[in-house]
């Protein structure tokens, strides 16, 4: 079967501002998204969107735009409903489809009535199964949403790649030397919106507590030396490792880090999330110049 080549594309764009838009509205957007010259926009799911339905509309709506799913929770579909949803994808729109995929977190997997089992073996055995199911169907790019060495590991190997979240640019070199040079590697990268009379990193002090309220985030961080006060306090040094002002050449250099660190598409994320009507206005602002 032939393997399916990565999205070309150096910059994705965090769409997660589409989910609170109608289906005709967001799908207007990510026409503009396109015009843009934006490679890749990537879709969660955590706000009660499926990812897969709106993949399908934005990918009928566009003839360049690659969609990503960053990621979908396998605990939401066993492994066959999982190939059916992402090889009907591949079959229609061939090479622009990424499925991304993840264990997410504890708490959000045991709220919805599923036994949250070991990560590493959970996935293993998952994508063996989807290796079956797949049969002479031609799959998608397959990328893990991945953090510590071991997930890494396994989207070098048993995957296409990995998506990465909440890092920082170390963090990409370090995937890279554990996955080797063949593996697609899509990292994260925040920007904080500098418009309001409180400091950026003030701003976005808020949203990165909410992620430093979980577990696995924090151990990653602890892995690049950031220590139990950083985390308390979300300090200077770590709103920094994680976050760039929007201030063009600021966000354009932290990008070009992060590919000359292995990046492959490096992700942006307008954090705090923004209004979708803001969203446009920068859209207009840094790539209609």
């Amino acid at each position: 079967m032939t393997k399916v080549a990565p999205p070309a594309g150096r910059l994705g764009l965090w769409g997660g501002f589409l989910d609170r838009l109608p289906a005709a509205d967001a799908v207007a957007f990510v026409r503009d998204i396109e015009a843009a010259g934006i490679d890749t926009v990537w879709l969660q799911e955590y706000s009660g969107v499926d990812p897969f339905v709106r993949a399908a509309l934005y990918l009928s709506a566009t003839t360049r735009l690659s969609v990503a799913l960053g990621v979908a929770v396998i605990y939401a579909r066993d492994p066959e409903a999982m190939v059916a949803a992402a090889t009907t994808l591949e079959e229609a729109f061939p090479g622009r489809f990424v499925l991304g995929m993840g264990v997410s977190h504890r708490h959000l997997v045991e709220s919805r009535g599923h036994r949250f089992g070991p990560p590493i073996a959970t996935m293993t055995a998952y994508l063996a199964a989807m290796d079956v199911a797949s049969g002479d169907r031609r799959l998608p790019v397959r990328i893990l949403g991945a953090l510590g060495p071991r997930m890494i590991e396994l989207a070098g190997t048993a995957a296409d790649g990995a998506h990465t979240y909440f890092s920082p640019v170390a963090h990409t070199a370090a995937a890279r030397a554990v996955m080797g040079p063949q593996a697609w590697l899509a990292p994260t990268q925040m920007v904080a919106l500098t418009e309001g009379a409180s400091p950026w990193r003030d701003r976005v002090r808020r949203y990165l507590g909410l992620c430093l309220g979980m577990p696995n985030y924090v151990a990653n961080l602890e892995r690049f030396g950031f220590t139990a006060a950083d985390i308390e306090s979300t300090s200077d040094a770590l709103v920094d490792a994680l976050v760039v002002p929007d201030d063009p050449q600021a966000w354009r250099a932290r990008v070009e880090e992060q590919h000359a660190a292995g990046a492959d598409q490096v992700v942006l994320q307008l954090v705090p999330p923004p209004r979708p009507d803001i969203v446009h206005t920068w859209l207009d602002a840094r790539f209609r110049e």
